[in-house]
């Protein structure tokens, strides 16, 4: 690696797995012969800004140290609050050491730093796609913000707000699956207007959609098995199921074998928009592992919009 880039580290990932963590990153960089600044994040949106004043300065490219949010902050680094790329060439390596791990599970890395630190050094930079969604945050303003993964909306996006009051030292599939659990308590599934490209709109009662950039969310369900992250398209999975049913395919979800089972319909599309039936219902969200806020929403795909390294 020729140019210098920046180390973005979030201390706290993985219930500090993250900074016990970066004294054997540094080495393993150094050891590649990579040339690197190091900045800390201290709170939610720092990534955001850190790697947004990162690219705007000229840096050749941003490594992330954390799990799925602190990479989904980054990637909203690389644009402006309207979605316009901040830099062109730059390029993004994720190095995870997160609670969630899903965008590592799609990729493929290791959870060791040596061949994980290997590969963002060696590998050549390659467009992947990033989804842009629009949103109402939980103060009811409209947002935007991109995501590399998955965003989804219905159980997944009240699942997101119990993991995120829960201990980090359980660790991701640990964390999720009890979060699901708790979650799943008293939960009804909602009506939704959903609207794929030009189609006309149809009306689905789900327990979950999941429109995805990557395959994993949840802690490693492979929600979306046929998902590729530089195709131009989201996979579109719909569970119209009921909580028992759920649980009940809970272990084919975990291997990505539930498409085609009853209840489980998928599609692929560019865009995807979404609204309840139901006048002020709360249909909360899910990006890539983050609970943003709620429907109406709106998912567009940025085909090839950054560079991946690793």
């Amino acid at each position: 690696m020729d140019d210098a880039f920046l180390l973005v580290v979030n201390p706290r990932a993985g219930a500090g797995t993250a900074e016990r963590r970066l004294p054997e990153l540094r080495r393993a960089l150094e050891a590649a012969g990579a040339r690197f600044d190091v900045a800390l994040t201290s709170g939610p949106g720092d990534a955001t800004r850190i790697v947004r004043e990162a690219l705007a300065a000229g840096t050749a490219g941003v490594a992330v140290v954390g799990g799925d949010g602190t990479l989904n902050e980054a990637v909203n680094g690389f644009f402006d609050e309207d979605g316009a790329p901040v830099a062109e060439g730059a390029w993004l390596g994720p190095l995870p050491c997160g609670t969630g791990g899903d965008f590592r599970r799609t990729l493929g890395v290791s959870k060791r730093v040596e061949p994980m630190v290997t590969r963002m050094c060696w590998a050549r930079p390659r467009k992947v796609d990033v989804g842009w969604l629009t949103f109402v945050d939980d103060d009811g303003q409209r947002r935007s913000r991109a995501f590399l993964n998955i965003a989804s909306f219905g159980l997944s996006g009240r699942v997101d707000r119990v993991v995120n009051e829960s201990p980090k030292w359980m660790g991701g599939t640990p964390a999720f699956l009890l979060g699901t659990l708790r979650a799943m308590v008293g939960y009804r599934n909602q009506k939704v207007r959903v609207t794929l490209d030009d189609d006309a709109p149809q009306v689905v009662e789900i327990l979950n959609l999941a429109v995805a950039n990557g395959r994993y969310f949840g802690g490693g369900m492979e929600i979306a098995p046929r998902a590729e992250i530089d195709d131009g398209e989201f996979d579109v999975v719909m569970l119209e199921l009921t909580t028992r049913e759920s649980l009940a395919m809970s272990a084919d979800v975990y291997l990505g074998r539930h498409l085609g089972r009853p209840g489980v319909s998928f599609t692929r599309a560019r865009r995807v928009t979404a609204e309840p039936v139901v006048p002020h219902e709360r249909v909360l969200l899910d990006v890539d592992g983050e609970a943003p806020g709620a429907l109406p929403a709106t998912f567009e795909m940025k085909p090839g919009a950054i560079l991946l390294r690793g």
